[in-house]
Protein backbone atom coordinates (compact mmCIF):
# COMPACT_ATOMS: atom_id res chain seq x y z
CA UNK A 1 0.00 0.00 0.00
CA UNK A 2 1.61 3.50 -1.20
CA UNK A 3 0.98 7.00 -1.84
CA UNK A 4 0.51 7.65 -5.90
CA UNK A 5 3.44 8.83 -7.10
CA UNK A 6 5.71 5.31 -6.17
CA UNK A 7 2.31 3.32 -6.97
CA UNK A 8 2.99 5.29 -10.55
CA UNK A 9 6.34 4.67 -11.19
CA UNK A 10 6.48 0.75 -9.75
CA UNK A 11 3.76 -0.07 -12.57
CA UNK A 12 5.68 2.15 -14.79
CA UNK A 13 8.71 0.26 -14.12
CA UNK A 14 7.13 -3.09 -14.31
CA UNK A 15 5.59 -2.31 -17.96
CA UNK A 16 9.01 -0.80 -19.25
CA UNK A 17 10.75 -4.23 -17.87
CA UNK A 18 7.82 -6.56 -19.53
CA UNK A 19 8.46 -4.08 -22.97
CA UNK A 20 11.91 -4.66 -22.75
CA UNK A 21 11.88 -8.36 -22.30
CA UNK A 22 9.20 -8.77 -25.20
CA UNK A 23 11.62 -7.06 -27.70
CA UNK A 24 14.66 -9.65 -26.78
CA UNK A 25 16.51 -7.65 -25.01
CA UNK A 26 18.66 -7.79 -21.21
CA UNK A 27 19.06 -4.28 -19.34
CA UNK A 28 22.30 -4.27 -20.25
CA UNK A 29 21.30 -4.47 -24.11
CA UNK A 30 19.07 -2.01 -23.87
CA UNK A 31 21.33 0.88 -21.66
CA UNK A 32 24.04 0.29 -24.51
CA UNK A 33 21.59 1.03 -27.47
CA UNK A 34 20.28 4.51 -25.33
CA UNK A 35 23.77 5.00 -24.11
CA UNK A 36 22.68 5.20 -20.81
CA UNK A 37 24.62 2.80 -17.56
CA UNK A 38 22.65 -0.58 -16.95
CA UNK A 39 21.62 0.83 -13.27
CA UNK A 40 19.90 3.36 -14.55
CA UNK A 41 17.63 1.17 -16.49
CA UNK A 42 17.43 -1.05 -13.56
CA UNK A 43 16.57 1.98 -11.31
CA UNK A 44 13.68 2.82 -13.70
CA UNK A 45 12.72 -1.22 -13.95
CA UNK A 46 12.19 -1.48 -10.29
CA UNK A 47 10.81 1.94 -9.45
CA UNK A 48 13.55 3.19 -7.13
CA UNK A 49 14.13 6.73 -9.22
CA UNK A 50 11.76 8.40 -11.46
CA UNK A 51 12.27 8.79 -14.91
CA UNK A 52 12.05 11.62 -17.27
CA UNK A 53 9.02 11.23 -20.31
CA UNK A 54 11.85 11.66 -22.62
CA UNK A 55 13.37 9.09 -21.25
CA UNK A 56 10.40 6.82 -21.31
CA UNK A 57 9.41 7.93 -25.05
CA UNK A 58 13.54 6.82 -25.68
CA UNK A 59 12.79 3.48 -24.34
CA UNK A 60 9.67 3.39 -26.09
CA UNK A 61 11.11 3.67 -29.24
CA UNK A 62 13.75 1.32 -28.49
CA UNK A 63 11.71 -1.35 -27.33
CA UNK A 64 9.75 -0.72 -30.96
CA UNK A 65 6.51 0.12 -28.93
CA UNK A 66 3.61 1.20 -31.63
CA UNK A 67 0.91 0.80 -29.59
CA UNK A 68 -0.36 4.89 -29.42
CA UNK A 69 -2.60 4.25 -26.65
CA UNK A 70 -0.37 2.01 -24.61
CA UNK A 71 3.04 4.75 -25.12
CA UNK A 72 0.07 7.65 -24.03
CA UNK A 73 -0.67 5.87 -20.78
CA UNK A 74 2.87 5.38 -20.17
CA UNK A 75 3.67 8.79 -20.62
CA UNK A 76 1.22 9.97 -18.73
CA UNK A 77 2.56 7.88 -15.48
CA UNK A 78 5.81 9.18 -16.30
CA UNK A 79 4.07 12.82 -16.41
CA UNK A 80 4.23 13.87 -19.52
CA UNK A 81 2.15 16.16 -21.28
CA UNK A 82 -0.32 15.12 -23.88
CA UNK A 83 1.02 13.72 -27.38
CA UNK A 84 0.11 17.17 -29.10
CA UNK A 85 2.15 18.91 -26.39
CA UNK A 86 -0.65 20.48 -24.26
CA UNK A 87 -0.51 20.41 -21.03
CA UNK A 88 -3.30 18.28 -19.06
CA UNK A 89 -5.67 20.25 -17.98
CA UNK A 90 -5.03 20.11 -14.54
CA UNK A 91 -1.49 20.99 -14.50
CA UNK A 92 -3.14 24.58 -14.53
CA UNK A 93 -3.85 23.65 -10.63
CA UNK A 94 -0.74 22.32 -9.43
CA UNK A 95 -0.77 24.98 -6.51
CA UNK A 96 -3.39 24.42 -5.33
CA UNK A 97 -4.20 20.73 -5.56
CA UNK A 98 -2.21 18.23 -3.94
CA UNK A 99 0.13 15.26 -5.47
CA UNK A 100 -2.38 13.01 -4.94
CA UNK A 101 -5.30 14.17 -6.05
CA UNK A 102 -3.39 14.85 -9.39
CA UNK A 103 -2.56 11.56 -9.81
CA UNK A 104 -5.66 10.30 -9.08
CA UNK A 105 -6.88 12.88 -11.59
CA UNK A 106 -4.15 11.59 -13.93
CA UNK A 107 -5.21 8.21 -13.70
CA UNK A 108 -9.10 8.86 -13.88
CA UNK A 109 -8.65 10.37 -17.31
CA UNK A 110 -6.18 7.52 -18.58
CA UNK A 111 -8.64 4.66 -17.40
CA UNK A 112 -10.74 3.02 -19.61
CA UNK A 113 -13.17 1.79 -16.67
CA UNK A 114 -13.88 3.05 -13.05
CA UNK A 115 -15.80 1.23 -10.58
CA UNK A 116 -16.85 2.55 -7.42
CA UNK A 117 -18.39 2.27 -3.74
CA UNK A 118 -19.58 5.17 -2.46
CA UNK A 119 -20.73 4.77 1.16
CA UNK A 120 -21.55 8.66 2.10
CA UNK A 121 -21.40 10.85 -0.65
CA UNK A 122 -22.84 10.95 -4.74
CA UNK A 123 -19.36 9.88 -6.47
CA UNK A 124 -17.44 12.88 -7.40
CA UNK A 125 -18.08 12.15 -11.76
CA UNK A 126 -21.99 12.88 -10.88
CA UNK A 127 -22.17 15.43 -8.77
CA UNK A 128 -23.69 18.94 -9.48
CA UNK A 129 -21.98 22.00 -8.75
CA UNK A 130 -24.03 23.07 -6.11
CA UNK A 131 -24.19 19.80 -4.43
CA UNK A 132 -19.77 19.63 -4.85
CA UNK A 133 -19.94 23.04 -4.02
CA UNK A 134 -21.64 22.06 -0.42
CA UNK A 135 -20.11 18.84 -0.03
CA UNK A 136 -15.94 20.51 -0.28
CA UNK A 137 -16.86 23.25 2.11
CA UNK A 138 -17.98 20.54 4.83
CA UNK A 139 -15.13 18.12 4.21
CA UNK A 140 -12.34 20.96 4.06
CA UNK A 141 -13.74 23.62 6.78
CA UNK A 142 -12.37 27.61 6.45
CA UNK A 143 -11.74 27.16 2.38
CA UNK A 144 -11.59 30.80 1.06
CA UNK A 145 -14.06 31.38 -1.11
CA UNK A 146 -11.76 31.90 -4.24
CA UNK A 147 -9.88 27.96 -3.29
CA UNK A 148 -13.59 26.82 -2.56
CA UNK A 149 -14.46 27.86 -6.02
CA UNK A 150 -11.46 26.64 -7.82
CA UNK A 151 -12.03 22.84 -5.94
CA UNK A 152 -15.56 22.38 -7.40
CA UNK A 153 -14.38 24.37 -10.78
CA UNK A 154 -11.71 20.66 -10.82
CA UNK A 155 -14.65 18.87 -9.75
CA UNK A 156 -16.72 19.64 -12.54
CA UNK A 157 -13.60 19.41 -15.04
CA UNK A 158 -13.03 15.79 -14.53
CA UNK A 159 -17.14 14.85 -14.94
CA UNK A 160 -15.50 15.38 -18.87
CA UNK A 161 -14.06 11.89 -19.10
CA UNK A 162 -17.55 10.71 -19.04
CA UNK A 163 -18.12 12.86 -22.00
CA UNK A 164 -14.69 11.37 -24.36
CA UNK A 165 -15.00 9.36 -27.15
CA UNK A 166 -14.21 6.89 -26.18
CA UNK A 167 -16.17 7.60 -22.75
CA UNK A 168 -14.79 5.98 -19.01
CA UNK A 169 -17.52 3.20 -18.45
CA UNK A 170 -18.57 3.98 -14.57
CA UNK A 171 -19.63 1.54 -12.43
CA UNK A 172 -20.97 2.73 -9.45
CA UNK A 173 -22.69 0.98 -6.41
CA UNK A 174 -24.36 3.67 -3.81
CA UNK A 175 -25.10 2.79 -0.38
CA UNK A 176 -29.23 4.30 0.36
CA UNK A 177 -27.22 6.84 2.92
CA UNK A 178 -25.81 8.75 -0.10
CA UNK A 179 -29.65 9.44 -1.11
CA UNK A 180 -31.14 9.98 1.96
CA UNK A 181 -28.24 12.21 3.80
CA UNK A 182 -29.56 15.73 2.84
CA UNK A 183 -26.11 17.86 1.47
CA UNK A 184 -26.62 21.50 0.56
CA UNK A 185 -30.34 21.53 1.26
CA UNK A 186 -33.54 20.29 -0.03
CA UNK A 187 -33.47 22.45 -2.90
CA UNK A 188 -29.64 21.25 -3.90
CA UNK A 189 -30.28 17.38 -3.06
CA UNK A 190 -33.55 17.72 -5.03
CA UNK A 191 -31.41 18.71 -8.09
CA UNK A 192 -28.49 16.25 -7.13
CA UNK A 193 -31.52 13.33 -7.47
CA UNK A 194 -32.58 14.36 -10.58
CA UNK A 195 -28.81 14.38 -11.79
CA UNK A 196 -27.92 10.73 -10.73
CA UNK A 197 -31.43 9.82 -12.79
CA UNK A 198 -30.33 10.94 -15.86
CA UNK A 199 -26.71 9.73 -15.42
CA UNK A 200 -28.24 6.39 -14.85
CA UNK A 201 -29.71 6.68 -18.22
CA UNK A 202 -26.11 7.10 -19.94
CA UNK A 203 -24.96 4.12 -21.73
CA UNK A 204 -21.82 4.40 -20.09
CA UNK A 205 -22.95 4.36 -16.75
CA UNK A 206 -24.33 1.69 -14.34
CA UNK A 207 -25.53 2.79 -11.21
CA UNK A 208 -26.59 0.28 -8.90
CA UNK A 209 -27.93 1.41 -5.00
CA UNK A 210 -27.53 -1.02 -2.25
CA UNK A 211 -30.68 -0.17 0.25
CA UNK A 212 -30.55 -0.31 3.48
CA UNK A 213 -32.63 -3.79 3.62
CA UNK A 214 -29.70 -5.33 2.46
CA UNK A 215 -28.65 -5.04 5.98
CA UNK A 216 -24.65 -5.35 6.88
CA UNK A 217 -22.40 -6.05 4.10
CA UNK A 218 -18.54 -6.07 2.54
CA UNK A 219 -18.52 -2.38 1.86
CA UNK A 220 -19.25 -1.28 5.57
CA UNK A 221 -15.19 -1.15 5.58
CA UNK A 222 -15.44 2.24 3.62
CA UNK A 223 -15.52 3.28 -0.22
CA UNK A 224 -13.07 2.59 -2.61
CA UNK A 225 -12.48 3.03 -6.46
CA UNK A 226 -11.01 0.54 -8.57
CA UNK A 227 -9.46 1.90 -11.67
CA UNK A 228 -8.97 -0.32 -15.12
CA UNK A 229 -7.38 0.11 -18.14
CA UNK A 230 -7.56 -0.93 -21.35
CA UNK A 231 -3.70 -0.99 -22.71
CA UNK A 232 -2.75 -3.27 -19.64
CA UNK A 233 -4.41 -5.18 -16.62
CA UNK A 234 -0.64 -4.98 -14.85
CA UNK A 235 -1.79 -0.34 -14.69
CA UNK A 236 -5.41 -1.64 -12.79
CA UNK A 237 -4.89 -0.13 -9.29
CA UNK A 238 -7.12 0.43 -6.17
CA UNK A 239 -7.63 3.75 -4.80
CA UNK A 240 -8.42 4.51 -1.02
CA UNK A 241 -9.83 7.90 -0.19
CA UNK A 242 -8.70 9.22 3.29
CA UNK A 243 -9.02 13.15 5.25
CA UNK A 244 -5.43 13.82 4.22
CA UNK A 245 -4.13 11.66 1.48
CA UNK A 246 -5.04 8.44 -0.43
CA UNK A 247 -3.62 5.36 -0.85
CA UNK A 248 -2.98 3.28 -4.00
CA UNK A 249 -2.91 -0.62 -3.57
CA UNK A 250 -1.79 -2.35 -7.07
CA UNK A 251 -0.68 -6.00 -5.52
CA UNK A 252 -2.67 -8.56 -7.92
CA UNK A 253 -3.97 -9.79 -4.15
CA UNK A 254 -5.36 -6.72 -3.31
CA UNK A 255 -7.31 -6.14 -6.68
CA UNK A 256 -8.70 -9.36 -6.96
CA UNK A 257 -9.87 -8.95 -3.08
CA UNK A 258 -11.58 -5.64 -4.31
CA UNK A 259 -13.04 -6.40 -7.64
CA UNK A 260 -14.51 -9.99 -6.16
CA UNK A 261 -16.01 -7.50 -3.19
CA UNK A 262 -17.31 -5.17 -5.92
CA UNK A 263 -18.96 -7.95 -7.48
CA UNK A 264 -20.31 -9.37 -4.80
CA UNK A 265 -21.69 -5.50 -3.91
CA UNK A 266 -23.32 -5.47 -6.94
CA UNK A 267 -25.07 -9.15 -6.61
CA UNK A 268 -26.55 -7.75 -3.44
CA UNK A 269 -27.72 -3.81 -4.68
CA UNK A 270 -30.59 -3.22 -7.12
CA UNK A 271 -30.87 -3.80 -10.54
CA UNK A 272 -30.10 -0.81 -12.73
CA UNK A 273 -32.98 -0.79 -13.83
CA UNK A 274 -34.69 -0.75 -10.25
CA UNK A 275 -32.14 1.15 -8.68
CA UNK A 276 -33.16 4.11 -11.24
CA UNK A 277 -37.00 3.50 -9.97
CA UNK A 278 -35.44 3.94 -6.42
CA UNK A 279 -33.72 7.13 -6.98
CA UNK A 280 -36.54 8.37 -8.76
CA UNK A 281 -39.00 7.31 -5.64
CA UNK A 282 -36.63 9.11 -3.54
CA UNK A 283 -36.58 11.93 -5.29
CA UNK A 284 -40.30 12.77 -5.55
CA UNK A 285 -40.32 12.09 -1.26
CA UNK A 286 -41.25 8.48 -1.21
Amino acid sequence: MQHGPAVRRRKLGAELRALRTSAGLTSGEAARLVGWHQSKVSRIETGTSGVKPADVRLLLDTYGVADSQLRELLMVLAGSDDSDGRHHWWHAYRGVLPPTYRDFISLESQAGAMRTLETTVVPGLLQTPEYARAVTSAAVEGLPEGRLDTLVEVRLARQDVLRADPPLELSAVLDEAVLRREVGGPGVMARQLERLVEAARLPQVRLQVLPFAAGAHIGVTGPFVIFSFSSTSDLDVVVLDHLTSSLYLERKEDLQAYTEAFNALQIHALSPEDSLDFIAGTAAGA
